[in-house]
């Protein structure tokens, strides 16, 4: 896709390192032999040397120039370096003995290298879950100056269309403080594909076309987005065909600047940001990319566990954009 190239050329010969914490998976494996072999990303693969290389012979992929890494091989000097940095992150909340057994997870010990700056970034969870990636992140790099919270948008892209939804991946329930924040993160993430963001923040009322708690947590959301970022094009509570459709949105919303044109789309709630992906994504057969994790402290990636090789490929790539 044109967008992935352009992402490629801009990563290209900056030498960002990104770590794979499920260097044995074979997804993981092909995207990194691909990433290294064109001169993209500088891959650190982790996981047992002996399955990686059977997994590459099987494949007849030539892993020569990656760096493969075993946690359990990892010197004694960087281990214990290691160790002391997550006990002093982990201070008052984890115990040595605790220190230990968590260093023996490497989502762990990959957010570890990132953290202590031997990786750029991160992408993981090709294997485990959403929680076994966000976990250690939140614990270690934690949120950046200013943000309260971390959230999952999912770039959307089919031809020349690129949309921005979220949440869609990490908080359960929105209120009004948390879509805001949501709302100015996605605009950011928004920037990083070409995309100038105009933002809807989505409801099943459009200005007050129906009434109930709900509507009135958009709202407030809308309400703090323009509070918080001034300049940024963001209006609720819409509907998404308001939002969308131009001549649904001059009917329903005529004074809005959003209202029609929207390209990044803010649900009120977890369960109608993922189920509006995945509609989009299998009826209207648009390509998701992501989670990609908002308002972290360092680049760090979740991957679906029902992920392709392609998929790794162009996540890490936004990965090391964002780096």
């Amino acid at each position: 896709m044109e967008l992935f190239d352009e992402i490629a050329a801009k990563v290209k010969g900056q030498n960002k390192t990104i770590v794979f914490p499920e260097g044995e998976d074979k997804r993981v494996l092909g995207a990194a032999v691909r990433l290294q072999n064109d001169g993209l990303i500088k891959p650190i693969l982790l996981g047992k040397r002996a399955d990686i290389e059977k997994t590459a012979k099987d494949n007849g992929w030539d892993i020569s120039a990656l760096s493969i890494l075993d946690p359990a091989e990892y010197p004694e000097e960087d281990k214990k370096a290691m160790f002391d940095a997550l006990l002093e992150r982990r201070k008052g909340k984890n115990t040595p003995e605790q220190v230990t057994e968590m260093l023996k997870d490497v989502s762990y010990f990959g957010t570890m290298l990132v953290y202590m700056g031997k990786a750029d970034g991160m992408v993981s969870g090709a294997v485990h879950s959403t929680g076994s990636t966000v976990r250690p992140a939140l614990q270690i790099v934690k949120t950046k100056p200013g943000a309260h919270r971390i959230s999952g948008a999912f770039l959307m892209i089919k031809g020349d269309q690129r949309y921005i939804f979220a949440d869609c991946a990490i908080n359960i329930e929105l209120d009004a403080p948390t879509m805001a924040e949501v709302a100015v993160q996605s605009a950011d993430t928004a920037k990083l594909f070409g995309i100038d963001p105009k933002v809807a923040l989505l409801s099943f009322s459009t200005k007050g076309s129906a009434k109930g708690d709900m509507v009135t947590k958009v709202a407030e959301a809308t309400k703090q987005v323009h509070d918080m970022a001034p300049d940024l094009p963001a209006d609720g509570e819409l509907q998404f065909d308001a939002a969308f459709v131009p001549e649904v949105g001059e009917l329903k919303a005529p004074d809005s600047k959003v209202a029609g044109h929207a390209n990044v789309f803010v649900f009120p709630s977890l369960e109608a940001g993922n189920i509006g992906y995945k509609i989009a994504q299998r009826f209207g057969g648009f390509t998701a990319v992501g989670p990609i994790l908002q308002g972290l402290n360092a680049p760090i990636a979740d991957l679906s566990r029902g992920c392709n090789e392609d998929d790794v490929y162009d996540v890490a790539l936004i990965t090391a954009a964002r780096a």
